[in-house]
């Protein structure tokens, strides 16, 4: 991925729940709150330095699960052939109208398209 804050965002939704309860707080304000390392040093009461640690301990932590489980990667690729599948029913869906206007294949499209939503969420 490219662009690191976003990474680190969704690898923090997807594995954030095994940081210490320190890190995740100090992961959180960092790069969902956006905030300094001084600022969150100053409400941590600790030093800037120890909040850079503790995030890139965090980060470390965060890239060696999707390493071994490539949840986020896998996600990705669900999310991609998802949207791929529906443009797809669309196409025939439009085919079906134009060309055979078939009822059977009309309800078969429409249970895919409805599966499709419970898995798309």
């Amino acid at each position: 991925m490219k662009n690191k804050p976003f990474e680190m965002c969704l690898l923090f939704d997807f594995y954030g729940d095994i940081l210490t309860e320190k890190q995740h707080e100090l992961f959180d304000l960092y790069y969902n709150e956006d905030l300094s390392l001084a600022e969150i040093s100053e409400h941590a009461g600790i030093t800037r330095q120890g909040v850079r640690d503790a995030v890139v301990r965090a980060e470390h932590t965060l890239r060696e699960m999707e390493e071994k489980l490539g949840l986020v990667a896998r996600y990705g690729r669900i999310e991609a052939n998802l949207e791929s599948l529906a443009a797809d029913l669309r196409e025939i869906h439009l085919i079906n109208i134009n060309r055979y206007r078939n009822q059977d294949l009309a309800r078969l499209i429409s249970h895919m398209e409805d599966c499709l939503k419970t898995i798309s969420g």
